[in-house]
């Protein structure tokens, strides 16, 4: 599935600490949590800039207990986001105090020659502050610099707990809110690399519509294509002011790639997720076919008690991986979908005791972190990070016995899959023409609505 972040670059200075293919590790490894007021997001969305919604300011970052503050722009009142008083949280010192972007990259190289932190890992983290920093110094928001000190402070520190001390996922992982707020800390990581004069979303009435749903205690899945690691802090903070309720309470189906990647693990602790292993890794090591098998069937147990308790709004793509751009013409496009993925996920839907939804969901967000080339077994991808435009667009639900009831199998399940794919292709080339062919408000349909709601 999906979910966060790494980079490239090429910052020089006389007074960098000599690269980490100097050094050597024998350690392995692997990632771990500030409680922030239930409002930060919205008040700092709301009370922000129309083109860079939020600001983290600060002029060092000296956070014995993780407490810091969040200040927004065309805001005087400030956010504290922090441990609490009865919470001791683990942290590093050595990343939470650092004042310069040098300071970060000697932690790192500290840790490595201490045998604390593995080299793939500290060559990982120190690629992912020279993507973000150049990402974030293009975007031209303000105070850049302090807020790409901020961020990578936390992201590392997150990283180098978890080292120490790897989380855990279960089948059904609940984002973790406190002692430390990984939802809110991923938001304000992704926010940055998002230019939201050039981002959109599509039909925001049925957003409304779902979320009136939910609160009657339907459930609705968003039958999605999937492009990259940070496809939930895009969703997210393209409806965080409008419906914050949805922003917060998706559930993501997610791949196991993104739960053991030591750069991934702290972002994906702020999503609701349901984990299993892809189809596509499956079979990458043989002897662990069978174990991932069982996993699947454990996290299926857990989707089908969450669908009967009803509420539940749930983020699936039936695709099995993110899209790729055409080998040829090198235009990106969603990637076909699985009938059979998308058949049993309308069953559980169907079979909850629960009235159930489900709608096509189109995202565009692959600029900013383009995955690699070709599908990669190894945990530990290379990323790349870029600022722009991004957009997410939902179309009215499909009802499958309205359009495949007459059928029999396998050809109802094509024939309705087709429609949930044709529906989130038709939305993507509207949210293409607004972001990529420049068209804006003006690339909008008599089927898809574009629009800015935080403007």
């Amino acid at each position: 599935m999906l979910i966060l972040s790494s980079f490239s670059s090429s910052s020089s200075s006389s007074h960098m600490p000599k690269p980490l293919s100097s050094f050597s590790s024998t350690t392995s490894c692997v990632p771990a949590i500030v409680k922030a007021s239930a409002a930060v997001t919205n008040v700092c969305f709301a009370a922000t800039s129309r083109l860079f919604p939020i600001s983290c300011l600060r002029s060092s970052v000296k956070m014995r207990k993780l407490r810091c503050a969040v200040f927004c722009s065309y805001s005087t009142a400030a956010i504290a986001v922090s441990t609490s008083e009865n919470h001791e949280l683990p942290h590093s010192p050595a990343f939470l105090d650092a004042r310069t972007g040098e300071d970060l990259l000697s932690a790192i190289r500290k840790a490595v020659e201490d045998e604390k932190l593995p080299l793939n890992v500290a060559e990982g983290m120190e690629e992912l502050y020279h993507n973000y920093r150049n990402a974030v110094l293009r975007s031209g928001v303000p105070k850049a610099d302090e807020i790409i000190l901020y961020n990578m402070a936390l992201v590392f520190d997150r990283v180098f707990v978890d080292v120490k001390d790897s989380f855990e996922f279960s089948p059904h992982h609940k984002a973790i809110r406190e002692p430390f707020d990984y939802y809110t800390f991923g938001q304000n990581y992704i926010r940055p690399l998002v230019d939201f004069r050039s981002s959109y979303v599509g039909n925001i009435s049925v957003f409304g519509e779902i979320e009136e749903k939910l609160k009657q205690g339907d459930n609705v899945v968003l039958m999605s294509n999937h492009q990259s690691e940070a496809d939930p802090a895009i969703i997210a903070l393209l409806l965080e002011l409008k419906h914050t309720y949805i922003a917060e309470n998706i559930i993501y189906v997610a791949g196991d790639r993104v739960i053991t990647d030591p750069l991934c693990k702290p972002f994906s602790m702020g999503r609701n997720l349901l984990c299993v292993y892809s189809k596509k890794h499956m079979n990458d090591d043989p002897e662990l076919a069978e174990m991932k098998k069982r996993a699947n069937t454990r996290s299926l147990k857990e989707m089908a008690l969450l669908l009967r308790a009803g509420s539940k709004i749930i983020w699936i793509a039936p695709s099995g991986g993110r899209d790729r751009p055409d080998a040829v013409t090198k235009e990106w496009y969603p990637a076909p979908f699985d009938a059979s993925a998308g058949d049993n996920m309308r069953r559980l839907v169907e079979h909850a005791g629960v009235p159930g939804h489900i709608y096509p969901l189109a995202i565009l967000c692959h600029d900013i972190m383009p995955l690699p080339p070709q599908v990669e077994k190894n945990i530990g991808e290379k990323r790349v990070i870029s600022f722009h435009g991004t957009g997410i667009s939902v179309a009215p639900k499909i009802d499958f016995h309205e359009v495949a009831g007459a059928l029999v199998d396998p050809e109802a399940k094509m024939v309705y899959t087709k429609a949930l794919y044709d529906s989130v292709n038709q939305q993507y080339n509207v949210l293409n023409a607004a972001i990529h062919g420049k068209q804006g408000l003006e690339a909008s349909t008599p089927s898809v609505s574009l629009s800015q709601p935080w403007q």
